[in-house]
């Protein structure tokens, strides 16, 4: 656990290439917006540079973006299949509401420790998921192993020619008493 929270403070504080750009669509989908990355593309047959916009789906963990604002983003850990950039912070506001009245957008240091306690829980919830199903299974072989018993009890009871009143197992575990009693 410690190796991984201290390979993810190294990737905090590496260099990542910091784009920035414009929301052009924001509210549509949950903690996620799209935004417009400026770009060039060099032409060799025409020899000049061409606008190359890309677009980009970002992660917004607290839903603080509007249309029109400008952001830098950074790439960071695939949050769906086309997510693959966070939200650093708000150059500028577009419409609508200012910045203070937002909610905060995380730092990179809290999106690292909510996603470690993210997969901690994941990892307890998984652990005591595994424990809870092998109790079943073997709740389950001692099931069919009493039925197979009672069974055999029975056909042997009937063999010896002795009627045999079979417990019940109650609600809280106990177990009522064997009566037997032989045929004339």
């Amino acid at each position: 656990m410690a190796q991984k929270a201290a390979q993810a403070a190294k990737t905090a504080y590496r260099k990542f290439r910091e784009l920035h750009g414009v929301v052009v669509s924001a509210g549509l989908m949950d903690k996620t917006v799209k935004v417009k990355v400026g770009g060039q593309k060099w032409n060799s047959v025409v020899k000049k540079f061409f606008d190359d916009p890309r677009t980009h789906l970002v992660h917004d963990p607290n839903n603080s973006l509007r249309l029109g604002d400008v952001v830098a983003i950074i790439p960071g850990w695939r949050v769906s299949k086309t997510k693959r950039h966070v939200v650093k912070n708000i150059i500028s506001p577009g419409s609508g509401i200012p910045i203070e009245e937002r909610p905060p957008i995380p730092s990179e240091e809290d999106r690292i420790a909510k996603r470690e306690t993210d997969r901690a829980a994941k990892a307890e919830r998984r652990k005591f998921r595994k424990v809870a199903e092998k109790a079943e299974r073997k709740i389950g072989i001692a099931e069919r192993v009493l039925r197979k018993a009672r069974r055999e009890f029975a056909l042997r009871a009937r063999l010896l020619g002795i009627e045999v009143e079979l417990p019940e197992f109650e609600a809280d575990g106990k177990q009522e008493e064997v009566k037997t009693s032989a045929k004339p």
